[in-house]
């Protein structure tokens, strides 16, 4: 049997049809959303989130600090000048996000709740259909898209990894992942183990331990750090000198990039040189005959993984007034 154009395009009445299904309401699908506003009006579009409220990785982490671990005038949009510190905290990323979706009227095409539970493509009919299970109500509701475009980032929200150890069942003190921070955990007076130095702990360890009795951040092996201001100077100068914002922020977008590659290019062409560098900017921002190359020089060249921004040195700090130690070992 032939199928006709009327028959493809034919939707049962119970099925939303959309022209593009959006899923996530996170940085991505918030972009998603307003350059189908701007770049295809008239085009039909839902953006689906399983959470309560937009912002995907900065609603979800809770956790103390919580933060950028890279600047907001290259992390933001550009369509939407960033007018705070070039490093900034959840709060202030989710108060720009809150401008974009207001600015913009996406909320009335973004639906909470709804967790996309399986997706399905039919050649002949040229369509999506996607199977959604509301979280608030338990409904099941099914849409079609001729356009599915995937922003849900890569955390697993509801299951974040947790790894085990022989042992941890007799542990007696509290147990915590970033990703699922109790409200009403107060770590005021007590001591920390924070496990792991990648991004998320070197956001967490000097939050915690400005009320910690103290915190140790135990690491299989080191990350490279580099410090950064939180408010970039040439942002000072610019905003002193009443410069419009949206030249602000495409000449630090531009200053931040340039920076950036700077570093990329030193990775592969002298990535000696690099480590040197990286090296001997930490080491005056710690104890004297720190042991630098154990805790803070790792065996793969910069630039094979990220390199960690401390926004104004705070875990050297830190480190260097004693409440935060570093262990390097394994568990």
């Amino acid at each position: 049997m032939t199928m006709t154009q009327e028959s493809r395009t034919a939707v049962a009445e119970d099925v939303e049809h959309v022209d593009v299904l959006v899923v996530g309401a996170g940085i991505s699908g918030i972009g998603a959303g307003y350059h189908l506003l701007t770049q295809r009006p008239g085009t039909s579009f839902v953006i689906l989130d399983a959470l309560e409220g937009h912002g995907g990785t900065w609603w979800t982490h809770r956790f103390p600090g919580v933060r950028s671990d890279s600047d907001l005038f290259t992390f933001g949009y550009r369509f939407k000048p960033w007018r705070g510190p070039s490093i900034a905290t959840s709060e202030e990323i989710l108060a720009y996000l809150d401008e974009v979706v207001a600015e913009n009227g996406l909320d009335r095409h973004i639906r909470y709740r709804h967790q996309v539970t399986s997706a399905s493509w039919s050649t002949d009919d040229r369509r999506w259909t996607v199977e959604v299970t509301r979280g608030d109500t338990g409904e099941q509701l099914q849409f079609t898209t001729g356009f599915l475009w995937m922003c849900q980032g890569y955390y697993k929200h509801g299951e974040p990894y947790r790894p085990q150890w022989p042992g941890m069942d007799r542990f007696r003190g509290v147990v915590v992942h970033p990703q699922q921070w109790p409200e009403d955990l107060d770590h005021a007076g007590k001591k920390v183990v924070v496990i792991g130095s990648g991004a998320t702990a070197a956001t967490v360890v000097p939050a915690m331990a400005e009320t910690a009795a103290h915190v140790t951040m135990l690491q299989r092996s080191p990350t490279y750090f580099i410090a950064r201001p939180k408010t970039h100077e040439l942002a000072t100068t610019l905003r002193a000198l009443d410069v419009p914002e949206e030249w602000t922020h495409e000449i630090l977008r531009r200053q931040h990039i340039a920076e950036f590659n700077e570093l990329a290019r030193m990775s592969y062409e002298a990535p000696d040189e690099l480590r040197t560098f990286l090296m001997e900017s930490m080491r005056p921002q710690l104890p004297e005959g720190y042991d630098i190359e154990k805790h803070f020089t790792p065996t793969y060249r910069p630039w094979q993984q990220r390199i960690g921004v401390l926004p104004d040195g705070d875990m050297f700090t830190a480190i260097r007034e004693g409440r935060v130690s570093v262990v390097t070992d394994t568990i």
